[in-house]
């Protein structure tokens, strides 16, 4: 059973920043894309930024582009989004998803092409 738990969620003041990460186990990481996403009160869940098996391939929703960055320590099995210059408009649950097709050279956007999902973890901006 492949378990994502994602960390470091938290209060902030706008323009400050966090890092959250998320722990793949269970099932195998390197060879498997990651994303993050987001759920805010009474909207749908959306693309924030995704990496692919390699690291070498990133996106990133253009909300977040030049503040947020994702990365992955395969050693570690743990894939971080650093989140700076936080707006109150990024206030939403957060959660991490796994790619369960290995090697793949498709980096998925869509939550629906995501096989394995964290619990989330709340990020709040206050103003």
């Amino acid at each position: 059973q492949v378990q994502l738990v994602e960390s470091g969620g938290g209060l902030v003041q706008a323009g400050g920043s966090l890092r959250l990460s998320c722990a793949v186990s269970g099932g195998t990481f390197s060879r498997n894309g990651m994303g993050w996403f987001r759920q805010a009160p009474g909207k749908e869940r959306e693309f924030v930024t995704a990496i692919n098996w390699s690291g070498i391939t990133t996106y990133y929703a253009d909300s977040v582009k030049g503040r947020f960055t994702i990365s992955r320590d395969n050693a570690q099995n743990t894939v971080y989004l650093q989140m700076n210059s936080l707006k109150p408009e990024d206030t939403a649950v957060y959660y991490c998803a796994r790619d369960n097709k290995s090697w793949n050279w498709r980096t998925p956007l869509q939550a629906i092409e995501y096989d394995d999902w964290g619990q989330g973890t709340q990020v709040t901006v206050s103003s």
